[in-house]
């Protein structure tokens, strides 16, 4: 459904057109979501010329906005104390520099053990991607 969505965006969409995705790729692997948003966002900005809302959590497009005149990265503001974070809904310039998916797991309640784990589970994964390069 959501690849059918997109393909009638891009159907039908102007340079007049106000394009609204979020999250593209999400229902598929992180290479094959990652590649399919960034080449969407390629063909909106070079071929439809339409303004765009583009939500991801993609941190690996936003070096797009150093690539292309006219993307912008914009995140949402937070404030960190401690192992507290804060959420302030106001939207800063500015790419996300950080996580906080399992900080929401835990305000949406999932167990503390289920918790501790992701914790655990995000340390190694980033040891290993830390020890790739």
């Amino acid at each position: 459904l959501e690849m059918n969505e997109v393909a009638h965006i891009l159907k039908y969409a102007t340079g007049n057109s106000l394009v609204i995705l979020d999250e593209i790729g999400r229902g598929t692997s992180t290479f094959d979501g990652m590649s399919i948003a960034r080449a969407v966002i390629e063909y909106v900005k070079e071929r439809i010329k339409a303004k765009t809302l583009f939500a991801t959590h993609y941190h690996e497009l936003t070096g797009m906005a150093d690539e292309y005149e006219g993307i912008k990265n914009y995140t949402v503001a937070v404030k960190e104390r401690g192992n507290e974070v804060i959420f302030l809904r106001r939207i800063i310039p500015g790419g996300a520099d950080k996580s906080y998916g399992i900080h929401v797991a835990q305000l949406a309640g999932l167990p503390r053990k289920l918790i501790q784990r992701s914790q655990q589970i995000l340390a190694e994964l980033e040891s290993c991607q830390t020890n790739k390069v």
